[in-house]
């Protein structure tokens, strides 16, 4: 079998090899190109909500890399038989109206025929290449922003098992339907080189790539990291933990060391496999308070200082 040969540019400033959350491509000296994809089944039962939440997610791979989202195309497989015109519409509509949200142009997009429905989207964005967050761009001493609470995946575990309230459902589906643009601002502001989202590989599994390409350890305070609901703790107790965050946590355990007193409640949580989370931005701590009213201004709907980045050790997290 012949191998794959990668074409080597050196205007691919990022590519797949450091785990960012989208490439970047320089095209002058004070422009570049942010692109992404990003599809999913569906988490929600409204096929609008749906859509935004999809949306959302595929928009925050932009935002994480500190760009300002251009353009986007949909990203659509239904199965035709199954659901109606009018219910592929609304997933349509959804999506159409969070990249409106985020001042994007919908430029067009491809259906195919699936078995289960796909949507999300593919985008371009444009980033001041001197200014790209990445997860090689952090210095110890840096402080740890999450700007979204935890516990989406639980809640969503819950919702299927009729054990959340319609509130909670609401809310988290606010949460995850929420745009990531404070990301833009604070790299536009010249405030944060690093960072990332935290999507499916939960909080702790999107940390360790930061650690492990900037070359430095996480100091993690656990008691700092919100959680959607204080009911998030009682579900994790009743089993209602998604498949993917066990085994986000499996994996987390070779790459972290979580003090005696962290239970396994607290360890699922900082795994859990998270949809459209929250930014997590390395700031420096004489930028910290500037850095939080930018964020919180711009859009975030919390700012958690979590913990500080400290020079490498044996692991690449401790959590305390």
């Amino acid at each position: 079998m012949r191998g794959i040969t990668n074409i080597q540019d050196p205007n691919l400033l990022i590519g797949s090899a450091s785990s960012d959350d989208a490439a970047v491509y320089q095209i002058s000296p004070d422009l570049a190109l942010v692109q992404t994809l990003d599809f999913f089944t569906p988490i929600v039962d409204d096929p609008y909500l749906f859509g935004q939440i999809a949306a959302a997610n595929s928009l925050s791979d932009v935002y994480a890399m500190g760009g300002r989202p251009i353009t986007a195309m949909n990203i659509v497989a239904v199965p035709t038989d199954l659901l109606s015109l009018e219910t592929i519409n609304q997933i349509l509509k959804g999506g159409a109206d969070k990249v409106a949200e985020a001042n994007c142009a919908l430029a067009g997009g491809h259906t195919v025929q699936n078995p289960e429905p796909l949507y999300g989207l593919s985008v371009t964005g444009l980033v001041d290449p001197n200014r790209v967050i990445s997860n090689a761009g952090a210095s110890a001493g840096d402080h740890l922003l999450l700007t979204k609470p935890l516990g989406t995946g639980i809640v969503s575990t819950a919702i299927k098992r009729n054990l959340a309230s319609n509130e909670l459902a609401q809310k988290a589906a606010q949460v995850m339907a929420s745009l990531n643009t404070a990301g833009a601002a604070l790299a536009s502001a010249g405030l944060t080189r690093a960072g990332t989202d935290v999507t499916g590989f939960g909080l702790l599994g999107h940390l360790s790539h930061l650690c492990r390409e900037s070359n430095l350890t996480a100091q993690l305070n656990s008691q700092k990291v919100p959680a959607i609901d204080p009911e998030v703790v009682n579900f994790i107790n009743q089993g209602c933990v998604p498949g993917g965050s066990r085994k986000n946590l499996e994996l987390a355990k070779e790459f972290t060391k979580f003090a005696d007193q962290i239970d396994e409640a607290d360890q699922i949580l900082l795994a859990d496999a998270q949809t459209s989370g929250g930014l997590l931005l390395a700031v420096n701590p004489d930028h910290l308070e500037q850095a939080q009213e930018i964020l919180l201004s711009n859009g975030a709907q919390l700012v958690a200082d979590i913990g500080v980045l400290s020079q490498p050790e044996d692991f690449s997290v401790i959590v305390s």
